[in-house]
């Protein structure tokens, strides 16, 4: 089903430019309608918001897609609406390539300037650098701990201030923004006529705020001047620094030339944010279509709240606080469970139904497991209803992949196949003799964790049978221990005189212990039931650790 296809961390710097942005590759002719793009037709159809609908996805190149991501702007810890947003894309990329075997080119940038940073340095009492690099270290080491894979290439907004203004200067001179005698440089809406406004009805437009000396309530900043103990660049319109969507649209086309396939990013971020970078970037590249497909990412909510989990409403949960508590694939499954654009409500409910999916998924690779080796007897397995499930699985979760990523679904048709081979695997206490049929489920063991692999869940068949080693040796402790406590009492060897036969009373203890212990063990999902000589059921109610 997948075909496996290196990508290396390093693709993106071999493409890097950071002497110069000359407008390359190719551009369509300006308009405001979408351009189906040509080129190399993946089979997907992603669902794209300049069209409000499912488009075929179609690269430039041929098993490579050019991907741009909004970062962080990184001025305090980062909070699980913006893990929901970072582990939906990661689990997008893995599907383009573990499953169709596109190398994904991804760039993203980290906003290291911004008004927020410079206020919390103020509060601090340090430099806006210090707080930048403290929360952008702790960003990677929160998607690390989510094991988000990371982007080709990082780009921080200050490392780049020089080609922010040359963009800048490119835009003025092709006649689609101005200068105002107070330094400010800003956007000239009126001057692309109704190509503004792809995004509409994403979300509520809104204008940006600004001086009055501005042309248009709509245009929106490019420069901006310094205030007094704030950061500031030299620039031709004095000392100043970055508006907020230029850096994206400059970071871009360093990377990407005057094409870009794949755009993401929160829905939140798709006006103003994204329709200010097509404008800037179509209005320095010349062209009518800079990027070819935005994909946007629904909000995380609080369970009973219409509002986005946000720092700003002070409604959101930080990473930190969440991994004390649940791990990295049961938040992936949580996400897997849900389409990658649709709004998401989070609750204790609704991380207990992730984790209660991965409890059973690892339960049945264990049943398997011991099946196989004989350790587990059953009922006559219908090993052949079992292969055809298992051939009809792939092909409906191929298919719900190449349709939107649509995850919910591919999941639904796992657990289906998870489903009936629970139902082979009925235990019994005696073999009949029947003929066993371990193939079929070393075949669906391995298909099974292969998709969480993709998925991004990589360690729970790994960590199933690492705490089965641990349960094997304890259980194998607790038998030894109770053998001896319920030896029986033997004659006196010195005298030859009867005892009364029995255990050993002083060994009760050890006894009442080993029933103390099963009972211990059984809340936390290992059971442990005499079936021969010695077997032991382990059930895991949490697999992903």
């Amino acid at each position: 089903m997948f075909r496996l296809k290196p990508s290396g961390p390093n693709l993106a710097a071999q493409t890097l430019n950071t002497d110069t942005l000359t407008p390359v590759g190719s551009c369509s002719a300006p308009g405001k309608k979408w351009v189906r793009p040509s080129g190399f037709d993946t089979g997907l159809k992603a669902f794209n918001s300049l069209t409000k609908q499912k488009e075929p996805l179609i690269l430039a190149r041929e098993g490579i897609a050019t991907w741009y991501s909004c970062g962080p702007t990184v001025y305090d810890h980062a909070h699980l609406g913006h893990a929901c947003s970072y582990v939906r894309f990661d689990i997008l990329q893995r599907i383009l390539s573990r499953v169709f075997g596109i190398t994904v080119i991804h760039a993203m940038v980290i906003t290291d300037i911004d008004d927020k940073i410079i206020k919390r340095s103020w509060e601090e009492n340090v430099s806006a650098s210090v707080v930048a690099r403290l929360y952008e270290d702790e960003f990677k080491k929160d998607m690390l701990s989510l094991k988000v894979l990371p982007p080709s290439v990082y780009l921080r907004v200050t490392e780049n201030v020089q080609h922010i203004i040359a963009f800048i200067e490119r835009i003025i001179q092709n006649g689609h923004a101005y200068a105002t005698k107070e330094g400010d440089v800003y956007f000239d809406i009126q001057s692309i006529g109704d190509r503004y406004g792809k995004f509409v009805g994403a979300v509520d437009s809104h204008s940006e705020p600004g001086d009055s000396n501005k042309r248009d309530s709509r245009d929106f900043a490019l420069w901006k001047p310094s205030k007094p103990q704030e950061p500031w660049w030299e620039s031709p319109w004095g000392r100043g620094r970055p508006g907020w969507h230029i850096e994206c649209s400059t970071v871009a086309s360093s990377v990407f030339g005057s094409q870009l396939d794949i755009h993401s990013g929160g829905i939140d971020l798709a006006f103003p944010h994204h329709e200010n970078e097509v404008a800037q970037s179509e209005a320095y590249h010349q062209c009518g279509q800079w990027g070819n497909y935005f994909l946007h990412s629904g909000h995380l909510h609080l369970k009973g709240s219409t509002e986005k989990m946000s720092k700003s409403l002070k409604n959101y949960i930080t990473i930190k606080d969440f991994m004390q508590s649940y791990s990295a694939d049961e938040f992936r499954m949580f996400c897997l469970l849900s389409k990658y654009r649709s709004a998401i409500d989070y609750s204790e409910g609704s991380m207990s139904e992730a984790r209660a999916s991965l409890g059973t998924i690892s339960t049945f690779l264990h049943d398997a497991q011991a099946y196989m080796k004989g350790q587990l007897q059953c009922l006559p397995v219908q090993d052949a209803n079992l292969w055809e499930r298992l051939a009809e699985t792939k092909c409906f979760i191929q298919a719900a992949l190449a349709d939107d990523f649509d995850t919910p679904r591919a999941m639904n048709a796992l657990m289906n196949l998870v489903y009936h081979g629970n139902c082979q695997l009925q235990p019994v206490t005696k073999s009949d003799g029947t003929p066993r049929s371990p193939a079929v489920f070393g075949a669906m063991s391995s298909y099974i964790t292969d998709v969480l692999d993709i998925f991004g869940i990589s360690k729970l068949q790994s960590t199933v049978r690492s705490l089965e080693a641990i349960v094997d040796q304890l259980t194998r402790f607790r038998s030894d221990v109770r053998a001896f406590a319920l030896a029986r009492q033997q004659d006196d060897p010195s005298t030859g005189a009867p005892v009364k036969r029995g255990p050993y009373p002083d060994r009760m203890p050890l006894l009442k212990a080993c029933d103390a212990l099963r009972n211990d063990l059984a809340p936390m999902g290992v059971l442990i039931k005499v079936r021969s000589v010695f077997s032991v059921k382990m059930t895991l109610k949490s697999a992903g650790i």
